[in-house]
């Protein structure tokens, strides 16, 4: 059953999980994942940022993000969660680098600039080699991972890249039997059927809203009063 399938892979990944346990969250905004991201610090050992919501952490520690989508608004919630971060002991992996360019459409001209250097006419769009080969080697020390946002803009070509890469490394290892993966999201899903890895991640959740509100830790009714029978 279905709904058993989801409890039984989300309580595996909050709940008992086989340490240590990653999460990747991406997407574009901080302000849409501020409570699951304050409840995943709780949780996991290491806690890997991408997406635009990446540039406001990026902007938190002094870093000029030229055009780049940010959350001015956010920018001290994000100091604030990296503080928190430190006191649950669990690190908080950024972009090292970045695939910017002027502008936003397929195939358009780009460049790998480090994090705190991107040109003030250019924006980020995506990681660069060296967040992708440093993800990747926070996949290999780990036992379990949670999966939650694409880390750049992957449906525009050739912005997907990081987001592919990340989404094979962490499928062959999940096939190698090295990683539990468990993911979830529309987009999180489109993006790993796009890299092919879909069917090797142990499990992807088709619960949509209940996935997000399950990742802030609020109490399902539909679960709790079965547990509680």
């Amino acid at each position: 059953l279905l709904f058993d399938e989801e409890v039984k892979a989300l309580s595996s990944v909050l709940n008992s999980p086989i340490k240590p346990v990653a999460a990747l969250v991406g997407g574009a905004k901080i302000s849409s994942k501020i409570n699951i991201i304050e409840y995943l610090l709780t949780k996991m050992d290491y806690l890997i940022i991408g997406g635009a919501m990446a540039n406001t952490f990026l902007v938190a520690q002094g870093f000029n993000m030229g055009k780049s989508l940010y959350e001015k608004d956010c920018i001290d919630t994000a100091k604030s969660i990296l503080k928190i971060s430190e006191t649950n002991n669990c690190q908080i992996i950024l972009p090292l680098d970045l695939v910017v360019s002027k502008k936003f459409e397929t195939n358009a001209k780009f460049e790998i600039v480090s994090s705190n250097a991107v040109p003030s006419e250019m924006m980020a769009l995506d990681i660069g080699p060296k967040t992708i080969n440093k993800i990747n080697s926070v996949f290999k020390k780990v036992n379990t991972l949670l999966w939650n946002g694409p880390v750049g803009a992957f449906e525009t070509t050739p912005f997907g890249e990081g987001t592919f890469k990340l989404a094979r490394e962490a499928a062959k290892l999940t096939v190698n039997k090295n990683l539990i993966t468990v993911a979830g999201g529309g987009d999180t899903t489109s993006a790993l059927k796009k890299a092919n890895a879909v069917d090797d991640f142990t499990y992807v959740s088709s619960a949509g809203g209940a996935f997000l509100e399950w990742l802030e830790g609020i109490e399902l009714p539909g679960i709790s009063v079965l547990s509680n029978n």
